[in-house]
């Protein structure tokens, strides 16, 4: 379906999901998102850190945890499902890297398509990024301050 579609609906697709199911974490008081990381979401992420450089699922595993101070995990199962995915969608590529002493690995790498989602997809963040400064500044003056928004 998303492999002959335009990046910039496969975008906006990725957009609105991040947008709309997020859940704030209050119970570690570290004011980021918890709950599943949302495929969207998360898919940017694996293109920016494999635009870097190329790496296998549990390398993707870790980078992710550590950027993310911890706070998202997922589970290798999913992991793989959603690489297979990005790669059928032509976003990425993988090829087998032998290694001395344990199992073979498969190694993944964001193609040419990928690069230019990823760039899309933070073009359209970065343009949206004035709302959501907005919507914080809003926030600061009106709740921060005295809890003035609890009055209505």
């Amino acid at each position: 379906m998303y492999l002959n579609s335009t990046p910039s609906i496969y975008i906006t697709l990725i957009y609105e999901t991040l947008l709309y199911t997020y859940v704030m974490c209050e119970s570690k008081g570290c004011g980021c998102w918890h709950e599943y990381p949302e495929r969207g979401w998360i898919q940017f992420l694996i293109m920016r850190i494999l635009y870097e450089k190329p790496m296998h699922g549990y390398q993707l595993l870790e980078e992710i945890k550590e950027r993310s101070c911890g706070c998202h995990r997922l589970e290798p199962g999913s992991m793989y499902t959603l690489l297979r995915r990005m790669e059928a969608r032509g976003l990425l590529e993988s090829k087998w890297e032998k290694v001395e002493g344990g199992p073979d690995r498969r190694v993944y790498k964001l193609t040419s398509r990928g690069v230019e989602a990823l760039k899309m997809g933070l073009v359209s963040i970065v343009r949206r990024k004035s709302l959501f400064d907005d919507l914080v500044r809003f926030y600061r003056e009106n709740f921060e301050k005295g809890e003035k928004g609890s009055e209505q």
